[in-house]
């Protein structure tokens, strides 16, 4: 497998500190040992393979999922637990733009249709996820973003969404203490244990009957006689179909395809100890709310049911141990700008994990062009929980021959120029971001 980034971004480093793997322990999947034959193997044991493992076993479809480290060590069991809006990293106008109104339409409509199946997932299942937060609330930091939240709002109205619009003034009644000029509520989305969600998921897939290997990476990928031939360090998988729902830590070369049409870019997260009710006072944060702010480098919190805050930032562009130490204090420093009062509060984890971008700022599900059988699934833009869950349940409908996936996302990834030195991209267009949210 070639990897984009130094191979400490892949391993347990970057990792190390996670709070998620102290609220559950990891299902103990057996390794891959010997050949087998599935109708459908599954790269990655995350929420897009997870969740169409699970989709297909329930249909009957027999499926062999592969995860090359442990159950939740990509993305879906170390990122924030925002269950939400999202997946793409275009606004409106740019995407009605690029594909039209009907098309963009139908493609928002996805990203509410994600987080609503999640939802159904976790009600079905009779998951205990800790869930939390009624929509998600966005936070304006500076008074002109107020301006764009309250077109938003009368926007929202017109097209029949119910939004709470949030003046500064009303903030600290709203238990919303901290350097904001307003905020918008969107009734859409809820915060979780992502750890619990996706085991949860797992163990019901399990139960239908697919088959979960851990320590089992795939290392060659070709199409034989007899299909899909997936090797592993100690056994084979030969199946018809192939889903690919690697993400952030796909490979350049699993498929070749791949190689140079994603980059994967960090997020940071700390988690402190359980705040008292003085200390939430003291700063005016007291509500449950999956919130975020109008940077484009986002920041994303939310008091999280054992009182617990979780802080996250978009960023860092380096994987090494100095680089990891580094993101952490400005992720850390950050934190305390924003809630002054917690700046004596310990953080007690605190790690971080890559997202995945796309060329055309938009998700990919679909067949990957000229191999018939392979599919994939990625490029959620740091919002894998609702979109990753959604995606795997498309994938698994794409491998029995139908579809419901939006139009936006059936478009292959397109590839980054500079091809293995494509992260040279980045800084720039993380400065340009970074200034226009002074």
């Amino acid at each position: 497998m070639k990897h984009i980034f130094s191979e400490y971004a892949y391993g347990p480093g970057p990792r190390d500190g996670c709070w998620w793997d102290e609220t559950i322990a990891a299902p103990e999947w057996p390794r891959l040992q010997g050949n087998l034959e599935a109708d459908v193997a599954i790269i990655g044991g995350g929420f897009t393979g997870v969740s169409a493992a699970l989709h297909l076993a329930e249909a009957g479809v027999s499926v062999a999922l592969l995860e090359a480290k442990f159950p939740g060590f990509g993305a879906s069991g170390r990122n924030g637990g925002f269950c939400c809006l999202g997946g793409a990293m275009i606004k409106e106008p740019g995407l009605t733009r690029r594909v039209g109104a009907e098309a963009a339409a139908e493609y928002w409509q996805a990203e509410e249709d994600a987080v609503n199946f999640a939802a159904s997932v976790i009600e079905r299942l009779g998951l205990d996820v800790d869930r939390h937060s009624r929509g998600e609330t966005q936070l304006a930091h500076r008074p002109k973003d107020m301006e764009k939240l309250r077109r938003k709002a009368e926007a929202a109205a017109k097209s029949g969404t119910e939004v709470e619009l949030i003046e500064a003034g009303d903030l600290a009644a709203k238990g919303l203490g901290g350097p904001f000029h307003g905020a918008l509520t969107f009734p859409v989305g809820f915060g979780l244990n992502p750890r619990k969600y996706l085991f949860g998921m797992a163990a019901a897939a399990d139960q239908a009957g697919a088959r979960l290997y851990r320590e089992s990476p795939v290392t060659a990928l070709k199409r034989g006689a007899r299909g899909w031939e997936l090797t592993t360090p100690h056994g084979t998988v030969t199946a018809e179909t192939v889903i690919v729902g690697t993400n952030g830590y796909s490979s350049e070369d699993l498929p070749k395809w791949l190689g140079a049409r994603y980059i994967p870019a960090q997020s940071n997260v700390l988690v402190t100890r359980p705040l008292t009710d003085a200390e939430l006072d003291a700063q005016g944060w007291t509500s449950d709310q999956a919130s975020y702010d109008t940077r484009n480098l986002l920041h994303y919190f939310r008091l999280m049911p054992d009182r617990r805050f979780l802080f996250g930032m978009r960023g860092g562009l380096m994987s090494s141990p100095a680089a990891e130490a580094k993101a952490r204090q400005r992720n850390r420093a950050d934190f305390e700008a924003m809630f002054p009062a917690w700046k004596q509060v310990e953080a007690t984890h605190a790690w971080s994990g890559m997202v995945c971008l796309a060329r055309l700022r938009t998700p990919f599900v679909g067949p990957v062009p000229g191999q018939p059988g392979l599919f994939a699934g990625m490029a959620y833009h740091g919002n894998g929980v609702a979109m990753g869950s959604y995606s795997g349940m498309m994938l698994a409908e794409l491998a029995q021959g139908r579809s419901r996936v939006p139009r936006v996302m059936q478009t292959p990834l397109a590839r980054f120029p500079l091809g293995p030195f494509r992260r040279i991209l980045l800084p720039p267009f993380y400065l340009a971001r970074s200034l226009a949210d002074l």
